[in-house]
């Protein structure tokens, strides 16, 4: 009976060691055609951004670099998403990718309905640091304050009222409409009144 019993586990062993080896057979191209993606992925993904960034730098001023870098980590995380889903097509993985992009589909709908007036903040103010017409220092009157523009950052603009305090305002409230006020149309208006 030792003998059976020896003789039962031995060969379990030997069945489990052969299954074993076959299954890292397999797997062996699957697991190294997924290190060479990776590296391929690195190095493309980084040449990629490096190219954004490149580009968004010609395209905004220097003091715009919060633009640059809302772009390029914006790309990169499209970027590394759609490689991950690669890789786990590469590694077998099909019906997984599939179902992980749908669902990010729908998490990203759900999120951007959420941070839809956050979003909006953002667009507006890329829009106003690229306009011409509205820069720090200019006097400025937006809907609930009239004063000269301290700072226009992403997602909302400080003013200094007339009154010395500072006013922060929502970009997209400010961009929806403002109306600038000219330096030299003012200085005519008090010398005239002044005469």
């Amino acid at each position: 009976m030792l003998q059976s019993l020896t003789g039962f586990l031995v060969d379990t062993l030997r069945e489990t060691v052969a299954e074993f080896g076959t299954a890292v057979q397999d797997a062996a191209p699957k697991v190294l055609t997924a290190v060479v993606f990776l590296a391929l992925a690195y190095v493309g993904i980084k040449a990629i951004l490096f190219v954004v960034r490149g580009v968004l730098d010609g395209l905004y001023p220097e003091e715009q670099d919060l633009v640059v870098e809302l772009g390029v980590a914006v790309a990169g995380v499209f970027l590394w998403f759609g490689a991950a889903l690669a890789l786990l097509n590469i590694v077998g993985m099909t019906e997984i990718a599939a179902s992980l992009g749908t669902a990010t589909g729908f998490i990203a709908l759900g999120v951007s309905y959420a941070l839809s007036n956050m979003i909006a903040d953002t667009v507006a103010g890329v829009y106003l640091l690229r306009d011409p017409d509205f820069n720090p220092g200019d006097r400025v009157k937006s809907d609930p304050v009239t004063g000269t523009v301290s700072a226009i950052e992403l997602r909302k603009t400080r003013f200094e009222s007339d009154e010395g305090d500072t006013v922060v305002v929502a970009n997209r409230d400010v961009e929806k409409k403002w109306t600038k006020y000219d330096a030299t149309a003012a200085e005519d208006a008090s010398t005239t009144d002044a005469t």
